[in-house]
């Protein structure tokens, strides 16, 4: 079962299952029966990125934009991580989830980030349970790394506003080094310091700057 809001900003979704079962859901489901089936124009639009996305219209774009959205996906997430803030999901989600969790952060948060010319879509109750509110970003791979990073700028100030760094950081991974060592050099550092006794990983807050500097070749490593 999946959605076609998100992933191909249209509407609906699908279920894959056997015929029985399909069958058997076409009659006993409530949204089958008193709901709308979805328009020729969004139905177009489903197979048109279907199509893109196997190669069969444009060939070569569908991959690109799979690993635009990829990066995109795992960039953001990991940022968010190490400046402190409770993500959910699978690491290589487009939807990203930032955990609010009291009922009154909900507006507050949306307000700060339209303050910062960003529209944010927040969730709540009924829709999630009372204590389990949560900003919600959708990831596309329109997306630059500029606007990623401004996201994150955003999110980190209005998170120091609305006290909503409740993790540690080291969701994100190790604290960076110092400026000028290599990915060798880092790595001898690295066993030094866990020769000496001192833990490799330690539970910092990043610094936006660092988020933005080691971001990029970060995301090609499994994230934690």
């Amino acid at each position: 079962m999946g959605t076609l809001t998100k992933s191909f900003g249209a509407n609906g979704g699908y279920i894959a299952s056997s015929k029985a079962i399909i069958d058997k859901i076409r009659v006993i489901n409530a949204g089958t029966i008193y709901g709308e089936s979805p328009a020729p124009a969004v139905l177009a639009q489903i197979q048109s990125s279907l199509r893109i996305i196997s190669g069969d219209l444009a060939p070569g774009q569908g991959e690109e934009r799979l690993q635009r959205l990829a990066f995109n996906s795992r960039y953001l997430r990991l940022g968010l991580k190490r400046l402190g803030f409770i993500i959910y999901g699978h690491d290589d989600s487009p939807i990203i989830p930032l955990a609010l969790y009291h009922p009154a952060k909900i507006p507050a948060f949306s307000h700060e980030m339209l303050r910062r010319k960003i529209a944010v879509v927040v969730v709540g109750y009924p829709a999630t349970p009372l204590i389990s509110s949560r900003a919600r970003f959708c990831v596309s791979a329109a997306h630059t790394k500029d606007d990623l990073d401004r996201l994150l700028a955003a999110c980190d100030q209005a998170g120091d506003v609305l006290q909503l760094k409740f993790s540690s950081g080291i969701a994100g991974g190790q604290e960076p080094l110092h400026d000028g060592l290599s990915n060798e050099k880092e790595m001898q550092v690295r066993h030094i310091m866990e020769a000496g006794g001192k833990p490799v990983v330690t539970a910092p807050r990043w610094r936006l700057q660092d988020v933005i500097r080691r971001g990029v070749q970060d995301v090609k490593k499994p994230l934690e």
